[in-house]
């Protein structure tokens, strides 16, 4: 029995020139109830769009210009809002790319979910607390209870991820659509959640479209695969047949892009006999966040939580050192500390031999530029109300002190160089997709000619076609300009792309570090080896042994800061 038919479908979008651009063009497929599809292809290609339009959205100046979707009996374009309401969440249920933009940021996580459930399951506010608690210990949430009194901004990026999907679990929804929705976890969670996902398909019969630009998790995941390129399908067949043996010459390069944990680097890396002295050095950095205030803290004392602890580690000019670890292992604290975003409570940081100050806004402009941040959300970090060309040519006379011309030619030239269309300088971030939000933050870091790139899962959004470019940019900005960098991903492929180092953290601790091809070979610590075991999609392997780390709360070594 078909759950969803969806035939010639055609969605355009007008532009700031007023003309129409069609970015789904004749798109059809059905969906059995109890299947898996799997949607994949380059960022761009109308995949999000496609995901919106099976639940009646449409972002700002899109219009359905052809075809129908038919969902459990419902055309959805015929629907009022009020049945469109009843239809979302009960029937059909969408866990979106960006958790941040989908979560509101003065409710806590647990409200979220308690209130999805009195709305559309009618539970009590008890019940629905145990069955909120419940859901974020099934994906994998560490201490659920504390998880639900914070803010969205408290938790790490997966943990996010990880919220919106038990909401989406909630009502256990016939039609499932999961758009990009392992983008920010690291690998055993990942899997974790998959495997839940899985389970529950198996469980309740529910229908899965799974959007992604990852072949190897449809093929782990789905029944059949679509394959899609700029607003058309390519090819469609049985998710095995897809990945293994592709017809289309577009699918064979989307395989072949693909970083294999399992393989060496097929990239040439700077030689190590090239790399020059210390750039960075970090000395037993500490960071923990304060407690809420609470009743108790006045009878007896009540410990910080560490999320850093004595973490020290160098880069080298020119050199690429991979930091690796689950959600919530310390890795986007300690590249906040080192951009300034945030003090640490010990620790110092040297750059150039200089030790920096705790704060970014008292460091010299000159530290400013040569330091350059990265973030795992584009969306986020990007200015909604500047256009392209402001973000990038503002960055440049910045820094640079160059004439709006001048930083005009050099933002056309970052464009090229991660292939996106010099008219996307006249468009605004929301106007832009995951992948290529995220090329735009990348061509802004670069606009300053920084020394140290730090990277923080800037990979995570991008088609693996995309990814391989934006890896090869990199490679060859630090081959040019001798720019360092700290790569931050929970993608093991990609860190033994590009790195000569590698740092393994787990609740922030170091647990190992390496030449990157000697840990990736010969590692003897058993939580790498259960990360790389992960990494190769393994249902046996999806399970989180336990490792015996444990953070506690003594405090860290004192080590003050420059005042």
């Amino acid at each position: 029995m078909s759950i969803l038919k969806v035939k010639d479908l055609k969605v355009g979008y007008v532009d700031v020139q007023r003309q129409k651009n069609i970015v789904v063009d004749g798109v059809s497929f059905s969906l059995e109830k109890g299947e898996a599809l799997g949607i994949v292809g380059e960022s761009g290609c109308g995949k999000s769009t496609i995901a919106r339009a099976l639940m009646g959205y449409l972002r700002p100046g899109g219009e359905i210009l052809g075809g129908s979707i038919e969902l459990a009996g419902n055309f959805v374009f015929d629907l009022s809002p009020n049945a469109l309401q009843s239809l979302r969440g009960e029937i059909v249920a969408i866990v979106p790319q960006n958790p941040l933009s989908s979560l509101t940021y003065h409710l806590t996580a647990g409200t979220h979910l308690q209130e999805i459930l009195q709305s559309h399951r009618g539970l009590s506010a008890a019940n629905a607390k145990a069955e909120t608690l419940s859901l974020f210990e099934a994906t994998g949430l560490p201490e659920p209870e504390t998880i639900y009194k914070r803010y969205p901004h408290q938790i790490s990026g997966g943990q996010r991820q990880r919220v919106v999907i038990a909401a989406a679990l909630a009502c256990q929804p016939a039609l499932m659509i999961l758009d990009e929705p392992t983008t920010a976890l690291d690998t055993t969670t990942e899997m974790q959640v998959l495997k839940l996902v899985k389970d529950l398909r198996k469980n309740i019969d529910t229908a899965i479209i799974y959007i992604t630009h990852d072949l190897t998790l449809t093929n782990y995941m789905c029944d059949r695969v679509l394959v899609m390129h700029d607003g058309k399908t390519i090819e469609q067949g049985q998710a095995d047949t897809i990945f293994e043996q592709p017809r289309e010459k577009y699918t064979r390069k989307l395989v072949a892009a693909i970083p294999r944990v399992d393989e060496p680097s097929r990239r040439e890396k700077i030689a190590k006999e090239q790399l020059g002295g210390k750039l960075l050095e970090v000395k037993e950095l500490s960071f923990a966040y304060k407690r809420q205030w609470s009743m108790t803290q006045m009878f007896r004392a009540v410990d910080s939580q560490f999320v850093v602890k004595n973490v020290s580690f160098d880069i080298r000019e020119s050199e690429t050192l991979g930091l690796v670890g689950e959600s919530g292992s310390g890795k986007s604290t300690i590249a906040n500390i080192i951009s300034g975003l945030q003090p640490p409570m010990g620790g110092g940081i040297y750059f150039a031999h200089d030790l920096l100050h705790a704060r970014g806004e008292k460091r010299p402009s000159e530290v400013l530029r040569r330091i350059q941040l990265i973030f795992q959300d584009p969306l986020s970090s990007l200015n909604p109300r500047h256009r392209v060309r402001t973000i990038l040519t503002g960055t440049i006379m910045g820094f640079l002190g160059v004439s709006r011309r001048e930083a005009t030619d050099r933002a056309v030239v970052l464009l090229e160089d991660l292939e996106l269309p010099i008219g996307f300088l006249d468009r605004y971030p929301r106007q832009l997709s995951g992948g290529q939000q995220q090329r735009v933050a990348i061509a802004r870091a670069f606009a300053a000619n920084p020394d140290l790139i730090i990277c923080d899962e800037i990979t995570s959004a991008l088609d693996v076609s995309v990814q391989a470019q934006v890896l090869d940019l990199l490679m060859a900005m630090q081959k040019k300009n001798q720019t360092a960098c700290m790569f931050i991903s929970h993608d093991l492929g990609v860190i033994r792309e590009v790195s000569h180092r590698i740092v393994v953290m787990r609740h922030g601790l170091i647990v190992e570090t390496g030449e990157t091809e000697a840990l990736f070979e010969h590692t003897t610590d058993p939580y790498t080896k259960h990360l790389l075991a992960a990494a190769q999609r393994r249902d046996d392997r999806i399970e989180q042994p336990q490792f015996g780390l444990n953070m506690g709360s003594s405090q860290p070594s004192e080590r003050p800061y420059q005042s």
